[in-house]
């Protein structure tokens, strides 16, 4: 029986913070809890930075957080899965299919 061709791997942007997989977009995230606003910030590393009003109280900030980026990229809550940090300011998501992009993303995907 013969193997499979390998997949090249997903395309990396050199800026690191997101990349494509498909029709799924991957964002790594820095969360800001108990921000005065749901703010979507500048790159910071290889993270994107997310300021969101809610409290670190047992997940409740990432909780916001997805319901707020949901909105911002026009999907439901239910196309976006918290890879890791629920609890923790790092984070990575997964949202599947956006029909919109932030301004920091589209001037990137631009270059």
């Amino acid at each position: 029986m013969k193997k499979p061709a390998p997949q090249p791997p997903a395309e990396r942007p050199a800026n690191g913070f997101y990349w494509w997989e498909d029709t799924t977009l991957v964002l790594n995230i820095l969360g800001k809890p108990s921000a005065r606003g749901d703010v979507i910030g500048k790159i910071k590393g290889h993270q994107l930075k997310v300021s969101v009003t809610a409290a670190p109280k047992l997940g409740r900030a990432t909780d916001h957080m997805v319901r707020f980026l949901a909105g911002e990229f026009g999907v439901p809550v239910s196309a976006i899965t918290v890879v890791f940090g629920r609890m923790n300011v790092n984070k990575q998501l997964r949202i599947e299919a956006p029909t919109r992009l932030p301004a920091v993303i589209q001037q990137l995907d631009l270059l």
